[in-house]
């Protein structure tokens, strides 16, 4: 059997019935409306109440907002670095090695250990990270932001000044 040779059982599906074609068959006149009133008329929008103010307009729209001048990093913990090859981390040997994306910002985070003398060179340190650097006989390094204290705002927030 094919697909197209599959059918439904004789019977199952009849054709509809064509309503408001006169008064001389079934559905004639009122086509099955009933008289008078506002749904013997013309289709009423779905929700409608009955000129109440609807629900869909009744319910809060907004729901918090998106920080413009919100800074993400991409995050990298110790056991990262630990496995890491070399002695000089920053973020462009992280991305040549695909650990981080090839934009944004570096932050280092405290997760694991590390046992070995690193020189980290990032956007951003956690405290732990940072002490467990130095205490490993690391040299952590801050980087200047690429913007200066926030970023530009997106839209036109800042351009009819």
């Amino acid at each position: 059997m094919k697909v197209h040779e599959l059918a439904s059982a004789p019977g199952a599906s009849r054709p509809r019935r064509r309503v408001g074609r006169g008064t001389g068959g079934k559905g004639g006149k009122t086509a099955g409306r009933g008289t008078k009133g506002q749904g013997a008329r013309n289709t009423i929008k779905a929700g409608f109440e009955g000129g109440q103010l609807p629900l869909v307009q009744r319910i809060p729209k907004l729901k918090g907002f998106k920080n413009p001048f919100r800074v993400e990093y991409n995050a990298v913990n110790l056991d990262t670095l630990e496995a890491f090859e070399g002695s000089l981390v920053s973020p462009e040997t992280l991305r040549d090695r695909g650990l981080v994306h090839k934009h944004g910002l570096v932050k280092i985070l405290g997760r694991g250990e590390l046992s070995r003398k690193l020189d980290v060179r990032a956007h951003a340190f956690s405290a732990s990270a940072r002490a467990a650097i130095e205490s490993a006989g690391g040299t952590v390094t801050v980087l200047e932001l690429p913007f200066r204290g926030r970023p530009a705002a997106r839209g036109n927030a800042l351009t009819n000044r």
